[in-house]
């Protein structure tokens, strides 16, 4: 495996007049979404893109099986971030791709998810368009969608929930969580929070503050779809400290809704117990 240091491939790619150094076409950027960590949960586009690829830039959240689909050759460049600690802030991200899709080299940006999905691909798009670098875009199954299937809560039912929103529970900057509160309690829904246990104890009271009963069910989903996830169900309003009883750490996502009660009938051996790791087989 190579993994190369970011000096080597933060060198300045242009001269000081502005104009390229390399007389090459810029090369083609895939950015590529790697699921929610199950290395078979992987489209075949995205397999077919990671045998090919011979520079990647990846993300904390890529899971080693799925680099295992890599060439041996390839380089690889880990730029992951973590909870308040960022290998490279995102400008830099964006910029080191820019400088090595403008030196000629193909690069493959390999991300956690789907990475228009709280995965920053939107901006890191957004960056080749204005720069004039063709890209092309390959989904990955998101965190929700594989963490349902894997521990048994349905994102929809029609008993339970006719509406499902995938939102952010930590923001950008220090000004605190600003989030659409009475959207979130709306009833008959499901509301998965990425990035928010951190956030968890004001998460789940201003969701009770803004309507939702305090029982309503919900549910933390630790490392979903890879051997060590856990899946801990509770109510809103004991759901922080069945995360501070059991050391919950992110990765993880928050589940809310009447779906969440769907776990005890479609994971039975599950049932009766609060947090116990929970590796299902996803039938396909």
């Amino acid at each position: 495996m190579s993994v190369m240091e970011h000096s080597r491939w933060l060198a300045p790619a242009w001269p000081a007049d502005g104009a390229p150094m390399s007389e090459h076409p810029p090369g083609q950027v895939t950015l590529v979404g790697a699921g929610p960590g199950d290395p078979e949960l992987l489209t075949l586009k995205a397999v077919k893109a990671l045998q090919a690829a011979k520079l990647v830039l990846y993300d904390h959240l890529v899971s080693p099986a799925v680099l295992d689909f890599l060439p041996p050759d390839a380089d690889r460049v880990y730029v992951g971030k973590e909870s308040s600690r960022h290998t490279l802030p995102q400008a830099s991200i964006i910029e080191l791709m820019l400088r090595l899709a403008r030196s000629g080299r193909p690069v493959l940006r390999l991300k956690g998810g789907d990475g228009y999905i709280f995965g920053r691909g939107g901006e890191e798009a957004q960056a080749l368009a204005a720069a004039g670098i063709p890209f092309t875009v390959v989904p990955g199954l998101t965190a929700a969608q594989g963490a349902a299937a894997s521990v048994g809560i349905p994102l929809t039912h029609r008993d339970h929930a006719c509406a499902l929103v995938l939102a952010t529970g930590h923001t950008r900057d220090e000004r605190g969580l600003d989030m659409d509160w009475p959207m979130l309690a709306r009833p008959r829904q499901t509301v998965v929070l990425y990035m928010g246990v951190n956030n968890l104890p004001q998460i789940c009271r201003q969701l009770i503050a803004h309507g939702l009963q305090a029982d309503t069910p919900a549910a933390l989903v630790e490392k979903a779809t890879l051997p060590d996830e856990r899946c801990i169900t509770g109510t809103l309003a004991d759901l922080p400290q069945l995360a501070l009883t059991h050391g919950v750490k992110p990765p993880a996502l928050i589940m809310v809704g009447g779906v969440v009660s769907l776990r005890a009938q479609l994971m039975p051996l599950a049932e009766g117990s609060t947090a116990i790791p929970t590796r299902a087989r996803i039938a396909a």
